[in-house]
């Protein structure tokens, strides 16, 4: 059945798990940098201590765990509603269970991201590694600026510059000042912000590349490789990499499975390695689209909320649909930056396909709990409060560590980004079609961290500690 709530929470979404500090794999730390919040827009009712008090509120009807929260609070300590909420919530982060997963946000801005998937930036995905102190482009999207100039998948940036003339190398500026030092040379998201980035790799030599941040709308699911008809040694295996679960992932993944069901796929690899999350019906519809062989009555998914709010609990049955497949063999990549709506659909496989669901890569973030949104449209302020616990069919849903050690399959692989995603080359795409086969495809995941290919350091998603609503679904969004 649908949720009852739907209609008077607005969207209910299962967004990124990526929340400051965590230091997990590529969804982990969260180094610093400043975005918008709440938007905290200047009507009555939106002085500071009127939305501190208002978000309290909300927490206080609607927090899945509200025996964590503290008896009693004073916001006068706190110079702004984030810090506010960080603090009632401190409990439940020390316990894994909402890591900066319950924060403010304005509503235009996220309407803005989850209707279009809008943006503002150069339009790449970074990765770093500190202990070699190098930052690498992940992924770099289509209609964005740093693609348009040439910066795409496997870039290292080694200076960053207001001009040719002020270039200050990358291991400097994280010698000095971390990770962070990077989000503040690389500037604000605004559009007009211009950079000199000198790059090397990715498809050339080293070349200095001036680029200025623009708005745009992410795809969802990429024009080069998010869609892809592998041969495996004769074999038919479907690709599908999805970037973030947003309104316009629907028609894209209805046409990926389209294609597939016309090729008579049935086993993909799906790859979710860099994906924060998104809304729930897109989850949905993904399990629904790779469920075909389900029937009405099996349960996808279960939605449960706290003791006093069971009454909005609800479940959801698979729903095929006119391009579904039956899939009877899954790969999912993974990674520290695969999180929320990307786990929960993992989760939802794993009751019916049992060892024929394998993931691949690295162990997931760990988030197997959900956001409503409550708006005080006056202030612009839409408050995302961590309100329900998802769980599989089995009733499966305790994966704060991961979800590596609730499949019954994996293969620990490297991010391999000197090749394209979905490129059999490709480290984690090479393991999946392994896995899919049948063939040797690595050990088992344990909590290892997502390796670069380059230097064999720790590697992580460079994401602000306050990331606006499209770095917190597409963590490493610059």
């Amino acid at each position: 059945m649908k949720s009852k709530f739907a209609g008077m929470l607005a969207m209910v979404a299962l967004l990124s798990a990526c929340g400051g500090g965590d230091g997990s794999g590529g969804g982990g730390t969260f180094t610093g940098g400043t975005t918008t919040a709440g938007g905290g827009a200047g009507g009555a009712g939106c002085s500071l201590l009127e939305r501190q008090n208002w978000a309290a509120a909300q927490l206080r009807e609607w927090y899945l765990f509200p025996e964590l929260l503290p008896a009693s609070s004073n916001p006068a300590g706190y110079g702004n509603v984030d810090d506010y909420i960080d603090a009632l919530t401190a409990t439940a982060r020390s316990q894994r269970k909402d890591r900066y997963f319950t924060y403010l946000t304005s509503i235009r801005q996220e309407d803005a991201y989850y209707n279009a998937g809008t943006s503002g930036g150069f339009g790449v995905r970074l990765s770093y590694d500190t202990l070699a102190r190098r930052v690498f482009v992940a992924e770099s999207f289509e209609g964005a600026p740093a693609l348009a100039a040439g910066i795409d998948r496997g870039a290292e940036i080694v200076s960053i510059g207001t001009s040719a003339a002020n270039l200050a190398s990358v291991a400097s500026i994280m010698a000095a000042s971390g990770p962070n030092g990077v989000l503040t040379a690389l500037g604000p998201d605004t559009a007009g912000t211009t950079r000199v980035l000198r790059i090397t790799g990715g498809g050339g030599g080293q070349r200095d590349v001036t680029v200025t941040k623009a708005d745009y709308a992410l795809t969802p699911i990429s024009s080069r490789y998010g869609v892809q008809i592998l041969n495996d040694g004769g074999r038919q295996v479907g690709y599908v990499n999805l970037r973030t679960f947003i309104g316009t992932a629907d028609p894209a993944l209805r046409d990926a499975f389209a294609r597939f069901r016309a090729a008579g796929i049935t086993q993909v690899i799906v790859d979710l390695r860099y994906n924060g999350g998104g809304a729930i019906v897109i989850a949905e519809l993904f399990s629904d689209l790779l469920g075909g062989q389900r029937s009405t009555a099996d349960v996808q998914s279960r939605t449960v909320f706290r003791p006093d709010k069971s009454s909005n609990n609800s479940i959801r049955y698979y729903g095929p649909q006119p391009q579904s497949i039956a899939a009877t063999r899954i790969a999912f990549i993974g990674t520290g930056g695969t999180a929320s709506a990307s786990e929960l659909v993992i989760n939802a496989s794993i009751p019916y396909l049992g060892a024929n669901a394998g993931l691949i890569g690295t162990n997931t973030y760990g988030k197997p709990v959900g956001q409503i949104a409550r708006d005080q449209a006056a202030c612009d302020d839409r408050l995302r409060v961590v309100a329900l616990a998802t769980q599989n069919a089995a009733r499966q849903g305790d994966y704060y560590d991961g979800l590596a050690g609730k499949v019954q399959a994996s293969c620990q692989a490297t991010d391999d980004v000197n090749y394209p995603m979905g490129d059999p080359r490709e480290a984690s795409t090479r393991a999946a079609l392994d896995f899919l086969a049948g063939r040797s495809c690595g050990a088992a995941i344990g909590d290892a961290g997502l390796r670069s290919a380059t230097s064999g350091g720790r590697r992580e998603l460079l994401t602000p500690m306050r990331p606006n609503t499209a770095q917190r679904e597409v963590p490493g969004l610059l």
